[in-house]
């Protein structure tokens, strides 16, 4: 009788061990979609800004029609490369193409004194700058949710929870590739 009773103990044990583990893995992997939906708030901002900020330059720049092309063409490749809800190296991929673009959009809107006086022009890239900027932090958050959620999938006992359950690992979203290269600095 007694061994009945500490068996049923360790299986009451075992069980409540497994349900914990459990909830804290759909807890991360809720933080995780949490996340992904900030990314997405902020990416479809940008996209909607886009647009508004290419019809305020278009006037102006008769000469650089490939730039606004590629702004262009960049935002509808990021607005189809995030129509899955999750994020993907592909999709990752597509924004900081987009991001590319948008920084050669700056840097020709400089060489021309008109546009850069321009209210319109000037507040939509303020706007264009703050959304980016919120965008870098939501990745961070993004990417530290899955860092948890991944390590905690792969950590003992966790580990033997998650692949009868189906959890699986998550995609980090990669940095921009202008993001990855160290910055020369001359003093001279």
């Amino acid at each position: 009788m007694e061994a009945v009773i500490i068996l049923l103990v360790i299986v009451v044990v075992l069980a409540v061990v497994g349900v914990l583990i459990y909830n804290g893995l759909v807890a991360r992997r809720n933080r995780v979609d949490e996340a992904v939906g900030q990314i997405e708030v902020q990416l479809k901002r940008r996209h909607d800004l886009v647009p508004n900020l290419v019809a305020a330059v278009k006037g102006y720049m008769d000469f650089e029609q490939d730039v606004l092309t590629r702004v262009t063409d960049a935002r509808a490749n990021a607005v189809a490369a995030g129509a899955t809800g999750q994020i993907t190296a592909q999709q990752a991929q597509a924004e900081n193409t987009l991001t590319g673009a948008l920084r050669s959009l700056f840097a020709v809107v400089e060489n021309y004194p008109t546009l850069k006086a321009n209210e319109n022009v000037l507040s939509l890239q303020e706007q264009l700058t703050t959304t980016e900027n919120q965008i870098s932090f939501s990745r961070q958050h993004y990417n530290a949710t899955v860092n948890e959620f991944n390590t905690s999938l792969q950590t003992f006992p966790a580990v033997l929870v998650a692949g009868p359950f189906g959890f699986t690992k998550r995609e980090f979203f990669a940095a921009e590739p202008e993001a990855q290269e160290v910055p020369v600095v001359s003093l001279r």
